[in-house]
């Protein structure tokens, strides 16, 4: 290693910076991890995924217990939830996992070392962090990104909460507004609404969940709307202000003003890259507020620095963290890096009830890019296991371009997020949907719905077969 204390340093403790160093290390570099909390798991662990699907979990099973007629049951009366046992119960999730991400696990286990602090730069070689400096030849960044604050008047002098404090609350919210709409708003907006809360989601765009398309959107808006939610889009806040206990926000709607107030207001607007601090620029590594600049190979501005994760900005998710981590580490160590990253076929799901699951390109993905399709969409409703869940609620829309590819899956229903992923593998080993409709699927499961999709494609294929078309001429001579 010569003149260098490491050969490599992690910034970054999360998806991204566990999966790098733990490659590094196997690799045979030495490798030291930094984290600037004094945990390590990052924001998926401790303000994200986690908890999150937790929450999500005892509020499923409280609105089952809540509807239990529907399924023939006597009707059962739900006391008011106490929300320590719930936030108890994700932090023993929490800390189950949080066992195989602790800095005594990664020393037995990869002879990984830890430093906990905020490092800075002095060059592209060298660290300080608590009074020390440290060298290294290589280094990863993964430091994550933080919640945004909307240009909100008054906002900073309101008590509001975001993901980093929503799932260590001392007691249910009465009444909560979510301002954001996107993913995590949606998810928390139903979640606290089955938990017993009055919900309001402020989304600015035109629909909830901005980047789906609006039949996916749109369906989903119904289902929070059934539930009790009020869903307020095209809805800009404008002002907010400490009103007793309560906190009231102004809001502008196609240019009318009206004002609401709730108890809470939870900060879902989006998320910003975790750059301050670091003196990049002494690193020579560039970046705006956007993220850090990266190259397909995920090369920052200065060639022995690699960034990935939600510090480069682009897609904001755990699997595509610990993609990049993988394609960050293997061309940090080559002479030349070579390897790419390839964005067209990224899965995601959230995590509302039904899910919504998606991957490669939606409709408006396609009409960005000028690409003409076909679409084939089957619903729940069809599908036998479905009726019997008592689970009917959404669909599957497959995208092909014109000489049958398939270029894109949506999906919304129950368990979506699983079912997707027979399309993403069929999208990555380019597997037709006349392969799919010749699988033999169990009956009855809710995969079927793929089957019946799949099977839609063949159908059309076959009645429409010139050969097929003479048969059917001759049979009725």
């Amino acid at each position: 290693m010569g003149k260098f204390d490491y050969g490599t340093i992690v910034i970054g403790g999360g998806a991204a910076g566990l999966t790098s160093s733990i490659g590094s290390a196997r690799m045979g570099s030495k490798t030291l991890l930094v984290e600037k909390e004094q945990k390590l798991g990052g924001d998926c662990l401790h303000y994200g995924c986690v908890p999150s699907k937790s929450l999500i979990k005892s509020a499923y099973c409280c609105n089952v217990l809540r509807h239990s007629q529907r399924y023939g049951l006597p009707k059962v009366e739900v006391p008011p939830v106490d929300f320590k046992e719930v936030r108890n119960r994700i932090r023993k999730i929490v800390d189950t996992i949080q066992e195989h991400d602790s800095p005594e696990f990664f020393k037995k286990q990869y002879n990984i070392d830890t430093e906990f602090g905020s490092p800075r730069f002095v060059d592209p070689h060298t660290i300080t962090i608590n009074g020390k400096t440290i060298t290294a030849k290589r280094f990863i960044l993964a430091t994550g990104s933080a919640g945004k604050l909307p240009p909100v008047e008054g906002l900073k002098d309101v008590p509001f909460i975001t993901n980093v404090d929503v799932f260590s609350l001392e007691k249910l919210p009465v009444s909560l507004i979510v301002l954001g709409g996107g993913p995590i708003g949606a998810e928390m907006a139903q979640a606290f609404c089955r938990l017993g809360s009055k919900v309001t989601i402020v989304e600015f765009a035109g629909h909830i969940l901005p980047k789906e398309d609006e039949d996916v959107a749109l369906l989903m808006e119904s289902i929070l709307k059934e539930e009790g939610i009020e869903v307020l889009t095209s809805t800009a806040a404008k002002k907010a202000r400490k009103d007793g206990d309560m906190i009231t926000l102004t809001l502008e709607h196609k240019g009318q003003i009206r004002t609401i107030s709730a108890e809470s207001v939870l900060v879902a607007t989006g998320r910003a890259p975790n750059v301050e601090g670091l003196d990049l620029e002494k690193a020579g590594v560039q970046y705006t507020p956007q993220g850090i600049k990266v190259n397909n190979r995920l090369q920052t501005t200065a060639k022995n620095i690699f960034a990935c994760g939600d510090c480069k900005g682009g897609f904001l998710f755990t699997h595509i963290a610990e993609y990049e981590a993988r394609i960050a580490l293997v061309n940090a160590f080559l002479p030349v890096p070579v390897l790419k990253t390839d964005y067209s076929k990224v899965p995601w799901c959230t995590y509302l009830d039904p899910e919504a699951a998606s991957v490669g390109m939606n409709e408006g993905m396609a009409k960005k890019a000028g690409i003409e399709y076909k679409i084939y969409k089957a619903p729940f409703a069809d599908v036998d296991r479905a009726l019997a869940e008592g689970e009917t609620k959404g669909f599957v829309k497959v995208l092909t371009d014109v000489k049958g590819k398939i270029i894109g899956v949506q999906m919304v229903g129950f368990h979506a997020g699983e079912l997707i992923h027979q399309w993403i593998t069929a999208i990555n080993g380019k597997v037709n949907l006349s392969n799919l409709a010749q699988t033999i699927y169990i009956y009855p499961t809710l995969a079927q719905i793929n089957k019946k999709v799949s099977g839609s494609y063949m159908a059309e294929r076959l009645f429409n077969n010139p050969v097929l078309k003479l048969i059917r001429s001759f049979k009725k001579k």
